[in-house]
């Protein structure tokens, strides 16, 4: 059984990528979720519904020992299952200007975005090198790549994440394992939802904000086999803010 890991896979992009890649592919979806049960139920129904399989898997990607324990518990109930691919999309954003920032929202931020790779990455890394194959896509932000005011904590994560994916690349390439990242501008999802819309249309030549279906096919395209040769990448995909 091969399978597609996507953290923070019950909703928005995550959820919009889960859905896609049960289009696409013929990989078993498996959605990480940490709170929200009944978003992740209605991905996996979405899921099956596509004529996909799938299954919800529940941890915290900023905690070591669960995500270990959890997925050890996983390999372990099913030995014949080879992960290839991983979406490290699971985010959030804690925004306020830097000189009120608490440690609070400082760190949680980053722990989300840069330890969750980490965490979930590292876990699968020694398999997929012996597999000899393996597909990263790890979700940024135009803020990790240009910054964005208000958000130091969010674009400091993100602009972490976006180093290790090009370090990374350099290291497991030789075993046909490629890393990218892709680098959304404003999306319509939840997190998007209480941003003044018609301000930040200004900032982009597109004139629209971005569906959650667009990115979606992105990654679907970036863990196919077609992008063997494309590793290392930032793709920023923002309606042609500069960046």
């Amino acid at each position: 059984m091969k399978c597609a890991l996507v953290t923070g896979g019950s909703r928005g992009i995550g959820s919009a990528i889960c859905q896609k890649l049960a289009e696409d592919s013929n990989y078993h979806i498996l959605i990480n979720y940490q709170s929200n049960a009944d978003a992740a139920n209605e991905t996996l129904k979405a899921i099956q519904e596509k004529g996909a399989t799938g299954e919800i898997i529940q941890f915290d990607v900023t905690n070591f020992e669960e995500v270990s324990s959890v997925l050890t518990k996983w390999q372990e109930a099913n030995p014949e299952a080879i992960v290839e691919v991983i979406v490290n999309n699971a985010g959030i954003t804690k925004d306020g200007l830097f000189m009120w920032m608490t440690p609070e929202d400082w760190s949680k931020v980053i722990n989300t975005s840069l330890n969750g790779f980490f965490n979930v990455t590292n876990f699968f890394i020694q398999k997929m090198l012996r597999n000899k194959y393996g597909r990263i896509v790890n979700m940024v932000s135009v803020s990790g790549v240009k910054g964005t005011p208000g958000q130091t904590n969010y674009s400091a994560a993100k602009g972490a994440v976006v180093a290790a994916t090009k370090a990374l690349a350099q290291e497991v390439a030789k075993r046909n394992i490629t890393v990218n990242a892709v680098a959304p501008g404003f999306i319509r999802t939840d997190m998007t939802s209480n941003l003044d819309e018609k301000e930040l249309i200004k900032m982009v030549p597109a004139n629209r904000f971005g569906e959650a279906d667009e990115v979606a096919d992105l990654v679907s395209f970036l863990v196919s086999k077609k992008s063997g040769y494309i590793t290392g990448e930032i793709i920023n995909i923002n309606g042609g803010i500069y960046s």
